[in-house]
């Protein structure tokens, strides 16, 4: 039968599996394959000449090894150019042989159940086949991407992971739905942290997201793989902290224009009793500070494009109820223990600042995220 999907496969250097890895999903009904030579050394040419004189094979070529994600790209650009609306999207696979010919089907059917959907091949990190290197870095990457980023639209709550978290962030396999493609193709990222752009755009678009368990496969040990420890991690987690560190910018200055005014209203109501003079400085520095914030938060952290009327009454909903919490934890805190109101308030708005991050990507900006 013939399949929904047309494949991409992006190598360096592949060994003698990859030709009959891809007659095998061509005898399974997959009718193009664009796989992309990523700057191989001559001696693996042989390889990719048997392959570009199959039928069903389209052949790019990298003079030079430029990454796993600028491979993708000019993949997803040929497809845009050749393919576009005669499938249902494109597949992507790994040329080492950890992606299975029978797990590649079973998510070319996900994406003809789900159309609109992101569909994950995701693999299980507590078999213990799995290294340990990559099992803890796997683990590591899904849980700051939760925390950091948020979870994911389920397009079916049934599927595998069906939490909303994304259980699998680094795998290579994955369907993406034809709509996606170009969209993706802007994204930066050269290496393998293009892979994780691509799905921190689909959560900042909230873009359904379907899981499929696939096999764990590691061939010695994952020694044939071309991802740098270091430095593709660097890049990684560079991507994934990027809002986060923005928002402690714009939070942290902020912070100073509220401290600040914060202070100099202390020092100029000093005669009043200090329940009056802590909640009158807190409301004077958050009036100004607050709609600084908030400007920072919708253009620069979360880009929200939209929706400025609804963002701002939520933010204003949460800065109020920062506000009270931020005057009477100061309060209570110089009234209990003695504590100088200038340091209590130091130690509260730290605990709050956490705390509004992810109400504000979760809650305030949520529907308004552009990217």
């Amino acid at each position: 039968m013939s399949r929904n999907s047309a494949l991409i496969i992006p190598s360096l250097n592949p060994d003698d599996k990859l030709l009959p890895y891809m007659k095998r999903l061509i005898a399974n009904g997959f009718k193009k394959i664009i796989l992309v030579d990523d700057g191989s050394s001559e001696e693996y040419q042989a390889v990719f000449e048997a392959a570009a004189a199959l039928p069903e094979c389209d052949l790019l070529v990298h003079t030079v090894n430029m990454g796993k994600g600028r491979a993708l790209k000019d993949a997803f650009n040929f497809y845009c150019q050749k393919y576009a609306g005669k499938y249902l999207g494109v597949i992507t696979v790994d040329a080492d042989g950890q992606h299975t010919v029978e797990d590649v089907v079973r998510l070319d059917a996900s994406l003809k159940q789900s159309p609109e959907a992101l569909v994950l091949g995701v693999r299980d990190f507590d078999d213990p086949s799995v290294p340990f290197k990559s099992r803890f870095g796997n683990k590591m990457t899904k849980y700051v991407m939760q925390m950091l980023i948020g979870s994911a639209r389920r397009e079916d709550p049934q599927d595998h992971g069906g939490s909303g978290r994304i259980s699998d962030t680094q795998t290579g396999m994955r369907a993406i739905p034809d709509y996606c493609i170009t969209e993706y193709l802007t994204l930066p990222g050269e290496r393998f942290e293009y892979e994780t752009n691509m799905l921190i755009q689909a959560l900042h678009t909230h873009t359904p997201i379907r899981e499929v368990g696939i096999r764990t496969v590691y061939i010695d040990e994952n020694s044939g793989t071309h991802f740098r420890p270091l430095a593709d991690s660097f890049a990684i987690y560079r991507l994934i902290f990027s809002t986060f560190l923005k928002y402690m910018l714009a939070s942290l200055s902020a912070f100073l224009i509220d401290y600040s005014i914060f202070g100099m209203f202390i020092l100029v109501t000093g005669l009043l009793p200090v329940g009056v003079r802590i909640w009158c400085a807190t409301a004077a520095a958050r009036i100004v500070s607050s709609f600084y914030n908030y400007m920072m938060n919708r253009t620069v952290v979360f880009q929200a494009e939209s929706n400025m009327k609804l963002t701002m009454a939520k933010y204003y909903t949460l800065c109020i109820i920062q506000c009270c919490c931020s005057a009477g934890l100061v309060w209570l805190l110089c009234s209990r223990t003695g504590c100088p109101e200038m340091s209590a308030k130091l130690l509260v708005d730290g605990l709050l600042f956490l705390a509004g991050y992810q109400i504000q990507k979760n809650w305030v900006f949520l529907e308004a995220q552009k990217a």
